[in-house]
């Protein structure tokens, strides 16, 4: 324990053994340094901001007592969220550096929304952000595809948007069903259903279980491996058989996970999603490995280094990111069972899975699909 030890609410996490709440508090002050004056939380001190890592900042920020800086970092996607509901894919100390947006980091505000209500109840709070979750839902689902999934981007020419890239990404489109579900558990606490989004997430996730090979193919990456669980679409007996089929491709033993399946290469932040979505699965005893495993990668003040290429071994790039601190933070949430938002990645807040219907792909019936969430 530090010599001045801070105020601890009741419910910091810890995971016994790996961190302490005191190394929480302290990860969480290290993303509170680096976020920027208006409330954006880039990768890391003077890079880009993109909404989507933000979200997952504000939630370990929240999670991490910083309730002020949290609150300061969900204003930022009110102010800068665009009249169709998408904000740019990067803006660089408040000057946007890529128009172009990208569905999967629109979306996430939902569910970065629902998290906050989890761990604080505060309804006014979930009333103000609720025409800014609106808006980008809107926006994301308007990008649904004939076999289901989720349109990746969309390209913006001289200030306006323009062409829809019209494909796919399964790890991006896992997250995205996610923040539906989030976005639906919203408007039923607010009293206004949205019933298109509910279609469009029964037809995503029937994409994700049964039409991987629809979306493109990015198996290199081990987000497309285990993005499926985290978001939601697939758990049970096809979590289990999903996580057995590139576990020896992707885990390092004793450091991590690597992130492209050819590159002996571990990082942080996909290593904590994978401990998060092995808990959702009831995995503790892996989760728990995996997560003091990448602790190799804490650094002093509570920051964490983006990866270690083993090899060589040194930490690369040499740099301490806030997404990687976010994602150890939430990872301790979810297996210390502490916030009331630790179920965020598990999702049993958000109530049942929605129906498969008005299906537009091969799949003559949906039936057999029962029980496969």
């Amino acid at each position: 324990m530090p010599e001045s030890a801070p105020e601890v609410a009741p419910d910091t996490p810890s995971v016994p053994g790996i961190l302490s709440v005191f190394d929480v508090i302290e990860t969480a002050k290290s993303i509170t340094a680096m976020q920027e004056p208006d409330g954006a939380i880039p990768w890391t001190t003077g890079e880009h901001t993109d909404v989507w890592n933000h979200v997952e900042g504000a939630m370990a920020l929240l999670v991490g007592g910083e309730l002020e800086a949290a609150e300061r970092a969900y204003q930022w996607c009110v102010d800068t969220q665009r009249d169709d509901g998408s904000w740019p894919m990067k803006i660089v100390a408040g000057v946007v550096e890529d128009h172009s947006s990208e569905t999967n980091m629109c979306a996430y505000l939902a569910v970065g929304v629902w998290h906050h209500w989890l761990v604080r109840r505060d309804v006014a709070f979930v009333r103000r952000l609720w025409p800014t979750v609106r808006r980008a839902l809107d926006y994301v689902v308007s990008m649904q595809l004939s076999f289901g999934g989720i349109a990746w981007s969309q390209e913006w020419v001289d200030g306006a948007p323009a062409k829809v890239n019209e494909e796919a990404l399964l790890a991006g489109s896992s997250s995205i069903y996610q923040a539906i579900r989030a976005g639906a558990a919203i408007a039923e606490l607010l009293d206004d259903p949205q019933p298109e989004w509910e279609l469009a997430g029964g037809r995503l996730a029937h994409a994700i279980r049964e039409h991987p090979d629809e979306f493109l193919d990015k198996a290199q990456f081990s987000m497309d491996w285990y993005y499926p669980i985290l978001g939601g679409a697939v758990r049970g007996e096809a979590g289990f058989d999903l996580i057995a089929e590139r576990w020896d491709t992707f885990v390092e033993e004793g450091l991590g996970i690597r992130c492209v399946s050819e590159n002996p290469w571990v990082t942080g932040a996909e290593t904590c999603e994978l401990v998060m979505a092995l808990d959702a699965l009831g995995d503790r005893d892996r989760a728990l490995q995996l997560l003091a495993d990448m602790q190799h990668l804490r650094d002093e003040g509570g920051r964490y280094w983006t990866g270690y290429v083993f090899p060589d071994k040194v930490n690369w790039p040499p740099e301490h990111t806030t997404y990687t601190a976010a994602a150890v933070i939430l990872a301790v949430d979810a297996l210390g069972h502490g916030t009331g938002g630790s179920d965020i990645m598990r999702g049993a807040t958000f109530g049942p899975h929605f129906a498969e219907i008005a299906l537009e792909c091969s799949c003559a019936s949906a039936d057999s699909l029962s029980g496969r969430a």
